[in-house]
């Protein structure tokens, strides 16, 4: 048996079936989804087919970063904040953001429908699965901003956009951080830590998701069992558990790996889960993971019965600071503070100083409950010509056209008033 086998064999789906059914049905599932409502445009096509390669794309350049240790990363979220960025993106900064987030040659109005025509359909899929997601734009309120750039941003993406007093930093951290913690019901708290001088704005995306099983896992038959990790080491885990004969799964192998296709609510919504055989490390197949195989994959997802499922419960936090993924990928020229081009969002020269993501998901019995916060700071290269007195300092009082001085001083500290 592989060292990647044993480390991750208690999470196998592993074929037989039980002796008695031990799964509990959420009591009057929703009927089955089908199909969509309507049939996907062509820009709400492009723009879910670039989504999905600029998903794994990002999820691999970060895991190659990340051995032996856990990801969760939500590329939706980051291309939603990256997406009302493009907008303001003009020349070779434009082409590179566009690239990197798998658009081809699509144009920024087909780029701007898609968005929204997803955000409009994801967002009433399964009534029985709560899924939010929300938009908005930040900007210190005394630098000028362009009025299209701000106005797609709300047309678009349905995006709050605020001005705030960014020298009022902790009322402006509290504004931003609230509608961050509020969009993503308590799970991640706070996106922004500081408000730095060079900093103009924040374009923040927010996801929530919360979604029970279509087939929930009996909590009395979660047991202690064995999980081997990715350094090789040996933990005990609590292993939900579903099977029986009339246990069903979709469910797909090769000799590479198994997958397993779990759904939430009336279907619309699943977790598929990608399990490498003995021969396989994780981390080989998800380098070689491409949009047409995961096309592959999922399309060839048939239902299977007498199946037993063995699944750990599990919480995690995680976050990164995602400049150095981007650039990877091919954008590091919005991060060039001389080099990037963002004057369609303003005549100054701006810059993306910082690209960062929070996520937070809880895997249990009863279903999943999922959080993404991503945001995307912008950032002034040289800032308007400043006289700010805010440390020691000599002051004179003087006749202006005699030259006469009257008084003349220093201030160390300021006395208490």
């Amino acid at each position: 048996m592989s060292n990647l086998t044993r480390r991750i064999s208690a999470f196998a789906v592993a074929a037989g079936a039980a002796a008695c059914s031990n799964s509990t049905e959420i009591k009057g599932p929703p009927s089955p989804l089908t199909s969509l409502p309507r049939a996907l445009t062509s820009a709400e096509r492009s723009v879910s087919t670039a989504g999905n390669e600029f998903s794994l794309r990002l999820f691999q350049q970060i895991n190659a970063d990340h051995s032996q240790k856990n990801v969760f990363v939500s590329p939706l979220s980051a291309s939603m904040a990256l997406g009302m960025t493009l907008n303001g993106a003009a020349a070779g900064t434009f082409d590179a953001m566009r690239t990197t987030l798998a658009f081809g040659a699509a144009s920024q109005q087909t780029i701007n429908e898609g968005y929204k025509g997803l955000i409009d359909l994801l967002s009433g899929l399964d009534k029985s699965t709560t899924f939010q997601l929300a938009n908005s734009i930040w900007y210190r309120q005394d630098f000028h901003f362009e009025q299209p750039f701000l106005d797609a941003g709300k047309t678009y993406f349905g995006a709050d956009v605020r001005g705030l007093d960014f020298a009022a930093t902790q009322a402006a951290l509290a504004a931003i951080n609230g509608w961050v913690n509020t969009k993503t019901n308590g799970k991640i708290p706070t996106i922004v830590d500081q408000i730095a001088q060079q900093d103009v704005m924040f374009l923040i995306n927010a996801i929530y998701f919360k979604g029970s099983w279509r087939e929930r896992f009996d909590p009395a038959e979660t047991h202690d069992g064995m999980f081997r990790t990715s350094g090789g080491t040996t933990q005990t885990v609590k292993l939900m558990h579903r099977g029986g004969h009339d246990n069903k799964l979709r469910y797909f192998s090769t000799p590479e790996y198994q997958v397993a296709d779990l759904p939430y609510g009336n279907d619309a919504w699943t977790m598929t889960i990608l399990l490498p055989s003995e021969n396989k490390s994780v981390d080989d197949v998800i380098a070689a993971l491409t949009p047409q195989q995961w096309q592959s994959i999922t399309s060839q997802l048939a239902e299977r019965t007498g199946m037993d499922l063995y699944l750990p419960k599990f919480k995690l936090t995680w976050e990164r600071t995602l400049n150095d993924d981007l650039t990877a990928l091919g954008m590091g020229v919005a991060f060039d503070a001389n080099a990037a081009n963002f004057s369609h969002m303003s005549p100054e020269q701006l810059f993306i100083t910082k690209v960062k993501q929070k996520s937070f998901v809880d895997v249990n019995e009863e279903g999943t409950e999922a959080a993404a916060a991503t945001s995307v700071g912008i950032g002034v290269t040289s800032l308007p010509p400043q006289f700010r007195v805010d440390h020691p300092f000599v002051f004179v009082i003087r006749e202006r056209l005699s030259g006469t001085i009257l008084f003349i001083g220093k201030v160390g500290e300021i006395p208490p008033a």
